[in-house]
């Protein structure tokens, strides 16, 4: 769009023509102007200039003294600029982004929001730019800036990409966000098995198995597409995130004997996790016995978490011994695989605005955190909530211990999110160590007594809790 404006003068007539369509300087260019409509005869001189939308700045002109009065400005003014779709425009015209900008390598330095507002103030971006964006949000588990780049892809001429739009859904799935995923997923006719894996995978890691068994179970009546074996990996997560132990040697079964696909060691610990979530420790050391090839070191981790999860020392100490005896340089340094609290922590808060926030070494006395901090503590506590001090390694009395748990820093990240979004507003953390087992205990009764989903990624998985339940079912 172009808006025009002219200047009579005695012996020239000077017409400044602004370009809102794109961003970066273009050279001097002529409009066609009709002369019936803007009173000009064609003897006299007419000059364009074009301008990018983002100048602010007056610019110098030829007979810039004479300068038109308002009347004049009404009467040869015209603009097609939509009003409705206008934007104010940046005072500072060296934050636009430099015609030659590199938008993949923007996305690969991690530098997101900037390569954001590069393609929203004209930058051309191409397949592979959107497909870098999206990878990038993935890594960040960004999911508020992962709808920035959705919004821009369904402007673009690659809306309906195939391919683009499975990195899309990918993105919300690693970002914990599966209704998000779901509704492109449901928008999209051409869906490929990889898809499906997606959905499926995601709503196990999710705590939504019963959903991803569902999407299966349509996926087959469909009978377009034949599952394989990365689709029954998909499956059996589902399973063990439901608890589905039956069910999980159903989907092993079909595999085997309808698809005629030979279950690998991957699938064979898919199992042992259904059984193992489901608490059927005895019937996985059976299982990893009867196997018929040899359990690997990921078997023995797997059941060593397991273990420790249901609090069951015999096994624990089993799996210890074997992974010993597999890889000694992967036996564990103590009983508990919780790591020491840490004051110089790094997570990422998404508040009622969706608005990502980056915090390290939270002050709980800074703007009034301090009072809300204690005052929840003193609901939980009234909610019945009691420290499990196990979970704090130091040699330190009781007291101390319990002041230590609750000065994790996933407690302070929900304390500094309740005093600084709207009530009822779904708080999103991410932490890059596994959540311990009293923070996930004090969070499931946090999530009943401020009302509001909380929902923390730790190295793990996604823990969604609500209502006092977590998704994960309390093994992860």
């Amino acid at each position: 769009m172009a808006s025009m404006s002219s200047i009579h003068t005695a012996g020239n007539s000077i017409f400044s023509s602004t370009n809102f369509k794109f961003s970066f300087p273009s050279p001097f260019s002529h409009f066609p102007v009709k002369v019936s409509s803007s009173r000009i005869s064609p003897s006299k001189l007419i000059f364009c200039f074009s301008a990018p939308s983002y100048s602010t700045r007056p610019r110098p002109r030829q007979n810039a003294a004479s300068i038109p009065s308002q009347h004049n400005k009404n009467n040869y003014r015209k603009s097609t600029l939509d009003s409705k779709g206008a934007k104010p425009l940046p005072e500072n015209p060296e934050t636009i982004p430099p015609p030659n900008v590199d938008l993949v390598s923007l996305c690969q330095e991690g530098k997101i929001k900037e390569a954001i507002e590069c393609i929203s103030q004209g930058a051309e971006a191409s397949y592979y730019v959107f497909e870098s964006l999206l990878s990038s949000c993935c890594s960040a588990e960004s999911a508020e800036l992962g709808k920035n780049v959705h919004e821009l892809i369904m402007k673009s001429p690659f809306s309906r990409n195939v391919e683009l739009n499975i990195r899309l859904v990918e993105m919300y799935v690693k970002c914990g966000n599966m209704k998000s995923a779901r509704k492109v997923f449901d928008r999209l006719r051409d869906r490929k098995l990889e898809l499906w894996h997606l959905m499926i995978d995601g709503y196990g890691k999710n705590g939504e198995g019963k959903n991803g068994l569902l999407l299966f179970e349509n996926m087959r009546k469909a009978g377009i597409l034949k599952p394989n074996g990365e689709t029954f990996l998909a499956v059996l997560s589902a399973c063990a995130s439901e608890g589905a132990v039956k069910r999980g040697f159903l989907y092993l079964e079909m595999m085997r004997d309808e698809c005629g696909i030979m279950p690998g060691m991957e699938h064979y610990l898919g199992v042992i996790e259904v059984l193992g979530q489901a608490g059927h420790l005895n019937e996985a050391l059976e299982y990893i016995e009867d196997l018929p090839m040899e359990p690997t070191v990921e078997v023995w981790e797997a059941m060593l978490r397991l273990a420790r999860i249901h609090g069951d020392l015999e096994h624990e100490d089993h799996a210890e011994e074997m992974l010993m005896k597999f890889d000694p340089s992967k036996a564990p340094a103590g009983k508990l695989p919780t790591p020491l609290p840490k004051r110089n922590y790094e997570f990422n808060m998404l508040d009622g605005k969706d608005r990502a926030i980056e915090i390290r070494c939270i002050d709980p006395y800074k703007e009034g955190g301090n009072d809300k901090f204690r005052g929840l503590n003193g609901q939980m506590r009234d909610a019945g909530y009691v420290p499990d001090t196990r979970y704090v390694l130091h040699d330190i009395d009781e007291e101390a211990k319990e002041q230590a748990l609750m000065y994790h820093s996933e407690r302070l990240a929900i304390a500094y999110g309740l005093i600084s979004t709207p009530a009822r507003t779904t708080l999103r953390i991410i932490k890059n160590l596994r959540i311990c087992g009293d923070c996930h205990n004090a969070i499931k009764i946090m999530s009943k007594v401020v009302g509001r989903e909380l929902i923390v990624r730790d190295n793990k998985r996604f823990h969604h809790f609500r209502d006092g339940v977590c998704s994960c079912r309390d093994y992860w």
